[in-house]
């Protein structure tokens, strides 16, 4: 697996970096030109004009773009993905090219991607300026966390993949199973509904405020997230946790069987909080709950079901 901190090309002498770069785009260039001949052009998230290609070797960063990638019946074509991307399983044997903000363009380019698909906030923007300077076609995938930001996901992806009759079925079917999902949540009448907080973790208790995916799939399980009052993630003191009195404390798991009820509520500033004193937490794979993909309507389903155990036969 590629360290995500050095990239492929972290072994490199740094002088033999820029050589490498040209030798890429001097070999990737003549056929990104045939294909622009051949291939339609797609809008992307920043507004940019793309000719997608024939895409036989595709580069995705994003859990969500991979995953729709899969969905569309091109995994197999998929020569890399970024750290996040672990959906299905066979992804965790592709090359990783580590953490979708803290790119390296070198390491990207000695995979010879000849489409790369990545996420809207993908970075850094050093980074972006160089990819969106390359012959190798790249196109932004939006990020809206909702059902038709997924729609729109899976359009674009669609149609960069000369696939757009896959991409309206299956975009059919994901609607159709947030609408299920959301209509199960909304059984929950307004004053039942309980206060949930997103840390990432807990050393910085860095909480999800509005805007942010983690809030949104928040409200459409059914839940109030107390942290909406700011915009992003926001540091959580002790004193405003007890204000704000969250009901449950969700988090993403680390991967190691944690974390733990003990590890969280062992936490001086979540120790006071009426979420504390139920042991009240609900852990869930970051890819799975936060994405916006393919398996959002699942994730919402599973954490609806998680705060009202009531629902649960429905």
């Amino acid at each position: 697996m590629i360290d995500g901190r050095r990239g492929l090309m972290g072994w490199l002498p740094q002088g033999r970096i820029a050589a490498v770069i040209i030798l890429a785009l001097s070999v990737l260039a003549p056929s990104c030109g045939f294909k622009a001949l051949a291939a339609d052009t797609v809008i992307d998230a920043l507004g940019r004009t793309v000719v997608p290609g024939a895409a036989s070797r595709i580069l995705t960063v994003g859990s969500d773009v991979t995953e729709i990638v899969d969905a569309l019946g091109a995994g197999a074509r998929i020569v890399a993905v970024d750290r996040g991307s672990k959906y299905p399983a066979s992804m965790a044997q592709k090359p990783n090219v580590g953490y979708r903000r803290q790119l390296a363009v070198e390491g990207l380019l000695a995979l010879r991607p000849d489409l790369i698909l990545l996420a809207e906030d993908s970075g850094p923007p050093e980074a972006l300026d160089v990819l969106k300077s390359l012959a190798i076609p790249v196109v932004f995938i939006p990020q809206d966390n909702s059902p038709h930001g997924i729609a729109r996901k899976i359009s674009l992806i669609a149609a960069s993949l000369d696939a757009e009759d896959k991409g309206k079925a299956v975009s059919g079917e994901v609607l159709a199973a947030f609408q299920a999902a959301a209509d199960l949540a909304s059984k929950i009448p307004p004053e039942r509904r309980k206060k949930v907080v997103f840390f990432h973790g807990l050393v910085k208790l860095s909480a999800a405020g509005a805007g942010t995916s983690a809030d949104a799939i928040i409200r459409y399980a059914g839940g109030l997230n107390p942290m909406d009052v700011v915009q992003g993630y926001k540091p959580a003191s002790e004193e405003k946790l007890i204000e704000m009195a969250p009901d449950v404390i969700l988090m993403m798991g680390d991967g190691k069987g944690g974390p733990t009820p003990e590890q969280v509520f062992g936490n001086r500033a979540l120790a006071a909080t009426p979420a504390a004193a139920n042991k009240a937490l609900i852990v869930l794979d970051g890819a799975y709950m936060i994405g916006f993909g393919p398996r959002t309507a699942d994730a919402i389903r599973d954490l609806s079901k998680a705060l009202y155990p009531e629902i649960a036969n429905d």
